[in-house]
C-alpha cells in the first residue's frame, strides 16, 4: 500500500474541514468532511472544476430536500423519493460525478426534526459548502505532482517492459501463462499511462508561449503513447501465434527477429533523443533503407509464400497478421522520429524530465 499524495491531501482536506467547521461553531461538522472527500481531485484544473460541479450539485440537493420535507415530512420513505428526484435531475442537467454529494446534502437535510427548519437547513447546506471549498483550498495549497515527469517515466518503463518481453517472445524463449499476465499487465499500465496524460493535459498554460509549447509537446507525448500500443500488439501477435513463428523456415523467423531487434533499439533511442540523452546523428535507423528494407521483406514472405505451396504447408495468413503489426510499428516509429526531431528543433533547450531510478 502506497501514501500517495491524493491520499495525504484527502487526509488533510478532512481535517481542515473539520476544523474550520468547529471554529464556524457549525454542527455536525461530519458532513463538511464527507463532502471534503468527495472534492479532492488530482490536479488543480480538475479541483476547479469539480467545486463548480459539487456547488451547484449542493444547491440542488438543498433545494430537493426542503421542498420534499416541506411536502411530506422527514420520514425516511420520503427521504427515498427525494433521493430518486435528485438523481434523476442531476442526470438530466449531466452533473452525475457530483450525485453522492447531492445525496448527502439531501440527507442531511431532511433528517432535521426541528422546529426553526429553515434555519438548520441553511446551517447543513453551509457545512457541506464549507467541506468542498476547504479540499478547494487544500488543493491550491499542496504543490500539484510533476504530471509531464510522471507520464513519461510510466511511457518509458512501460516500454521498456514491452521490449524485454518483445525480445524473449521471438526467440521462442517466453513461457505461454506468464507471457499471457505479463500482456494483461501492460495493458493496465498503458490505460494508467492514458489516465496521466490526460492530467498533464489539463494544467493550463499562463503564458502564450507556454501554450503553444505544450500542444506540440502533447502532441509527442500522444504519438509517444500511441507506439507504445503498436509495439504491444506485436507481442500480443508474437504470443498468439507462438507456435506458428516457432514452425517457421529458420532463415524467415532470423530475419522477424533481426528486424524486431533492430526497431526496438530504434525505439530505445528514440526515448533518450526526447530527453536529450542522446545525439540526433547517433539514431541507427535511415526513412530510406528503412523504405528498402520493408520492400525486401515483403518481397522474401511472396517468395516464401510461392517456394512452401510446393514443398511444405505453411500458415501465411497467421504470418501475414504478424508481418502486418510489425510494418504498422515500424511506421509509427518513424512518424515518431520526425515529431520529436521537430520538437527538438523548436523546443529543445525546454526540456524538463528526466529518466527516474523508480517508476512508481
Amino acid at each position: 500500500m502506497k501514501l500517495g499524495a491524493r491520499v495525504f491531501k484527502t487526509g488533510v482536506a478532512i481535517v481542515f474541514s473539520l476544523f474550520i467547521a468547529d471554529l464556524l461553531q457549525l454542527p455536525s461538522p461530519v458532513f463538511a468532511g464527507i463532502a471534503a472527500i468527495f472534492a479532492i481531485q488530482p490536479s488543480i484544473y480538475r479541483s476547479y472544476l469539480t467545486v463548480i460541479e459539487q456547488v451547484q450539485s449542493n444547491i440542488i440537493g438543498a433545494a430537493i430536500a426542503v421542498v420534499f420535507a416541506l411536502m411530506f415530512g422527514n420520514h425516511f420513505i420520503a427521504v427515498g423519493f427525494a433521493a430518486i428526484v435528485a438523481i434523476m435531475l442531476m442526470l438530466k442537467l449531466k452533473l452525475e460525478k457530483t450525485i453522492s454529494l447531492a445525496l448527502v446534502t439531501v440527507i442531511a437535510i431532511m433528517e432535521i426534526q426541528s422546529d426553526n427548519f429553515f434555519t438548520y437547513a441553511l446551517i447543513r447546506f453551509s457545512t457541506v459548502l464549507v467541506g468542498v471549498i476547504s479540499a478547494f483550498i487544500v488543493n491550491l495549497i499542496f504543490i500539484p505532482p510533476k504530471f509531464e515527469s510522471k507520464l513519461f517515466n510510466a511511457i518509458h518503463y512501460t516500454q521498456d517492459e514491452i521490449i524485454r518481453w518483445i525480445r524473449i517472445a521471438v526467440r521462442s524463449a517466453s513461457e505461454h501463462n506468464s507471457t499471457k499476465q505479463a500482456i494483461n499487465q501492460l495493458k493496465d499500465r498503458l490505460t494508467r499511462v492514458d489516465q496521466l496524460y490526460s492530467f498533464f493535459k489539463e494544467e493550463r498554460g499562463y503564458s502564450k508561449k507556454a501554450i503553444y509549447t505544450k500542444g506540440r509537446k502533447l502532441v509527442v507525448y500522444r504519438e509517444l503513447i500511441s507506439t507504445s500500443y503498436k509495439s504491444l500488439d506485436v507481442l500480443k501477435k508474437l504470443h498468439l501465434h507462438e507456435n506458428e513463428v516457432s514452425e517457421l523456415p529458420e532463415h524467415f523467423r532470423m530475419m522477424i527477429k533481426e528486424r524486431l531487434d533492430a526497431l526496438l533499439a530504434y525505439h530505445e533511442q528514440l526515448h533518450l533523443k526526447f530527453i536529450g540523452k542522446l545525439k540526433p546523428e547517433h539514431i541507427e535507423w535511415k526513412s530510406t533503407e528503412a523504405f528498402i528494407q520493408r520492400q525486401e521483406v515483403m518481397d522474401i514472405f511472396v517468395q516464401q509464400i510461392a517456394l512452401t505451396r510446393i514443398e511444405e504447408e505453411f500458415s501465411t495468413y497467421h504470418l501475414l497478421h504478424l508481418l502486418s503489426s510489425i510494418l504498422k510499428y515500424e511506421e509509427q516509429l518513424e512518424h515518431m522520429d520526425t515529431l520529436i526531431t521537430s520538437y527538438l528543433n523548436y523546443h529543445g533547450e525546454e526540456l524538463t524530465v528526466e529518466i527516474e531510478e523508480t517508476p512508481y
